[in-house]
């Protein structure tokens, strides 16, 4: 009677187990590597990954379920860069995330075939990171931070809020094609804004601070700082410099004003990594980043800082107030 009732027993599970396995199919993990220009500990950094995963999640994808993420964290610094781009892709995940153009030419150096989306990048044809921005033709598509023609409309809202300088110093990257082209294209109107531009590098702080320190021992001056990953890491060494020298200084997105800067216009960043979320899933879906079009930023932002404003001496006019769309009081 026992070796009936367990022969029946062993005939009933495998009867069941052929439903549960069909009815219960595992899902296969997908993998995604990350290069981010920031540090860990920046609070930036887990402001822009929070809006990434967030939106990763409610389009289906939950880390420790059918996602995992490899991250790397380059703190602006260009060995690091390469370095962690050769990391992620010996990893081979099914596609990689890079924050800035300074990650996605190590990225392509390292590989041709692995999908990259990236975000936060100016020029991309320009750089050679795609063919065109409606046909990628390659492994890369994302998102652009800005045209060049931004660069004089930075130049013209610092001297609507600062109408003496007379001055004005470019913080730009000497190794970023893109920030050398921002400060020419700030140089040809300068002098019919009654300005002067000349150039400060960003290659590290000491430069940074050593070139504003001289700068600033002049009357009438102020800086505009190019988008660029040693601006973004050394943004509260540029943000004291400035203030401790009396520099009015415009910026090129809102958390530098949030953090105590003067005044900036340039894209919502944040919401470039919910979108890059939605390029994430389409590729893990199947799509080639080939075929998806690199997409500009929609909104620009005026952010002022009233606090930091009135510290510099500086009156904001109605007119410059009206036509903001955030301010720092």
């Amino acid at each position: 009677m026992k070796r009936s009732y367990l022969i029946k027993f062993v005939g009933l599970i495998l009867l069941v187990w052929p439903v549960q396995t069909i009815a219960q199919p595992q899902v296969g993990t997908r993998r995604v590597g990350v290069l981010m220009y920031l540090e860990e500990n920046d609070p930036q950094s887990k402001i822009y990954l929070d809006a990434f995963l967030q939106t990763l999640q409610k389009l289906g994808w939950t880390v420790g379920r059918n996602l995992r993420i490899d991250y790397r964290w380059t703190g602006g610094d260009a060995e690091r860069a390469r370095k962690y781009a050769v990391e992620l892709v010996a990893l081979a995940p099914d596609v990689i995330l890079a924050a800035g153009g300074s990650q996605v030419g190590p990225l392509q150096l390292a590989t041709r075939s692995i999908p990259i989306v990236f975000v936060q990048v100016t020029d991309a044809v320009g750089r050679g990171f795609v063919k065109s921005l409606a046909k990628p033709g390659g492994n890369a598509t994302g998102f652009t931070n800005f045209e060049f023609d931004i660069s004089t409309k930075w130049l013209e809202l610092l001297k609507q809020l600062a109408p003496r300088m007379i001055r004005t110093a470019v913080l730009r990257d000497p190794n970023n094609p893109s920030g050398t082209a921002q400060f020419g294209a700030i140089q040809a109107v300068a002098s019919s804004l009654g300005v002067e531009a000349s150039p400060i590098g960003l290659n590290d702080g000491r430069e940074i601070e050593d070139g504003l320190n001289e700068f600033g021992r002049e009357p009438n001056g102020g800086v505009i700082v190019t988008p660029s990953g040693s601006a973004i890491v050394h943004r509260q060494l540029i943000i004291r410099t400035t203030a401790r020298m009396k520099l009015p200084a415009m910026y090129p997105f809102r958390f530098f004003v949030a953090e105590g800067g003067l005044i900036s216009y340039g894209p919502d960043v944040v919401d470039q990594y919910r979108r890059a979320a939605g390029y994430v899933d389409r590729i893990l879906k199947g799509q080639k980043p080939a075929d998806l079009p690199v997409q500009r930023s929609t909104k620009v932002d005026l952010v002022i800082n009233l606090k930091t404003a009135k510290a510099l001496g500086l009156t904001v006019s109605r007119d410059l107030l009206t036509s903001a769309d955030g301010v720092v009081k």
